[in-house]
């Protein structure tokens, strides 16, 4: 009887010690897998972090910068056109003065790039300009000249800038051509240097800016399809047409 006592309150006592190391096991589980729950959360937090960093912005395929903005001068810019009406007034008081056409002027803006359109066809009476395209410069006797250089002189090879009286049509070393007459001292010698109107086939019809345009001798060199447009104009005239070559 005494032993059945005794082995009531130790069993009693296992039972408690069963229960407990069960209880703090369970807990150390519920612990470790928190821990692992929490570690699962901040990796998750973190790859969202990363997905909703804003990707950077890929560059546009073509930009512009301020030197290339500022080295792209249009004949429709401000300054340009400011230009052009004041020599297109002058052209016209000249004109008028010395018995030339005061219904149509050639300008060339050399100040503009050669890629771009800078011989103008200008309506006197209209005020309006008629054509636009390119013409080259002269290569002042280099391989390549990307900007004009001006001369009078003989065989310089280079364009001159002034006012000239188109002249007489006569068929030459570069086919259809219209002699000039220099009429200011920057271009006096531009008849006896052959300085002419003529087309040629390196010389595009459209704009080609950026890229450069090839050189003359010195000439005003335009397409072909374009020279046959002055060409009209030119064989219409009652009276000498004026070309100003400006920069």
């Amino acid at each position: 009887m005494k032993r059945k006592l005794v082995a009531i309150p130790l069993i009693a006592a296992c039972l408690v010690f069963i229960i407990a190391y069960t209880t703090i096991e369970k807990g150390s589980a519920d612990n470790t897998l928190a821990s692992l729950n929490d570690k699962k959360e901040l990796t998750s937090a973190k790859k969202t972090k990363v997905l909703k960093k804003k990707p950077k912005s890929k560059p546009s395929a073509i930009t512009t910068t301020k030197e290339e903005t500022a080295e792209d001068p249009t004949s429709a810019s401000p300054q340009n056109v400011a230009i052009r009406n004041l020599i297109t007034k002058r052209a016209f008081e000249y004109a008028a003065k010395n018995n030339l056409s005061t219904e149509y002027c050639f300008l060339v803006d050399m100040s503009l790039p050669s890629g771009r359109n800078r011989f103008f066809v200008f309506d006197l009476k209209k005020n309006s300009i008629v054509y636009s395209a390119l013409v080259a410069h002269g290569s002042c006797n280099e391989t390549f000249l990307a900007r004009p250089k001006f001369s009078n002189e003989s065989k310089s090879g280079c364009s001159s800038v002034g006012k000239y009286q188109v002249g007489q049509f006569y068929t030459g070393k570069y086919g259809k051509s219209y002699r000039l007459t220099g009429l200011d001292n920057t271009n006096s010698r531009a008849y006896s240097r052959a300085v002419v109107i003529h087309g040629y086939d390196c010389v595009p019809d459209e704009e080609i800016y950026p890229r450069v345009l090839c050189n003359s001798l010195g000439c005003i060199m335009v397409s072909y399809k374009f020279f046959n447009k002055l060409s009209s104009l030119i064989n219409k005239s009652d009276k000498p047409i004026l070309l100003w070559v400006y920069q």
